[in-house]
């Protein structure tokens, strides 16, 4: 069998803390699990609002081969120029035609070819989608005309809605990993027909916080119900991700390593 291929997924950035762990973590843990291929989730790296051009390019010198975002990906309205132009910085793929920039991307890892598909639910979400199963059916057809090894980042609130999704693409991707909720979750496995899911990747970002914000501003709004500008919160911060691993020749998963790492580390 040729060689395993090492792709290595870290779940959203959130604010500087996020952007300095992954800046610090991601070459250290590519030469530590021999990484062949990085997809960084970016789309809360903005103070927890969208990502800018400056960010974008930063991630990519560190160690990202492909960014992914989901509903915040419009945050920061100078991003529209550049994901215009850059394509491995990707929008949600289900987004309404016509939406700047892609949804999917084949990029090369050595000898191999890997493709990244975003895909964002619609449970919770106001945003007015496009199915992600159907974009999924559509955008994976002609993905594998190129190579067998697509990963999804499955961007969703609800957790049965990235489990869905990981079983309706179960044997016909290499992983499906979920974003957004910014909490880690423990059900990483390879699902019966070859396809790694996780239903949370979880977030790179401050660990004393409510999914990334200041304690203090979460719980006052829920104590007042009043509007709270969230703020990304100090100290610490961790990398939550995974570590998957690839037959190149069939693009079937031969495992799923969950990551939590501190920045410290």
């Amino acid at each position: 069998m040729t060689k395993p291929l090492t792709i290595m997924c870290v779940g959203d950035l959130f604010g500087e803390p996020g952007r300095r762990a992954a800046e610090t973590l991601l070459p250290k843990l590519r030469k530590q699990y021999d990484v062949d291929f990085a997809i960084v989730n970016v789309e809360n790296a903005a103070a927890g609002y969208g990502v800018t051009p400056q960010i974008a390019r930063s991630v990519l010198e560190h160690g990202a081969d492909v960014m992914t975002t989901g509903n915040h990906v419009w945050d920061r309205k100078d991003i529209i120029e550049y994901i215009v132009k850059e394509n491995l910085l990707l929008r949600p793929a289900n987004f309404p035609t016509g939406t700047p920039g892609t949804g999917s991307v084949v990029v090369k890892a050595g000898p191999h070819k890997v493709a990244v598909l975003n895909l964002m639910g619609r449970v919770f979400f106001p945003q007015q989608l496009d199915c992600p199963f159907r974009k999924a059916d559509e955008e994976i057809a002609r993905l594998r005309q190129e190579t067998p090894i697509i990963v999804v980042d499955a961007h969703c609130e609800a957790t049965s809605e990235s489990q869905a999704l990981g079983w309706y693409l179960d044997g016909q991707v290499s992983a499906v990993v979920g974003t957004h909720r910014h909490t880690q979750t423990a059900d990483e496995r390879v699902l019966p027909k070859g396809t790694a899911f996780i239903t949370d990747l979880g977030m790179t970002g401050p660990v004393n916080s409510v999914i990334g914000v200041e304690p203090e501003l979460a719980i006052g709004r829920f104590l007042t119900q009043m509007p709270t500008r969230f703020e990304p919160a100090k100290g610490p911060a961790a990398l939550h991700g995974a570590v998957i691993r690839v037959d190149p020749d069939t693009g079937k998963a031969l495992g799923i390593e969950r990551l939590r790492v501190l920045a410290s580390a």
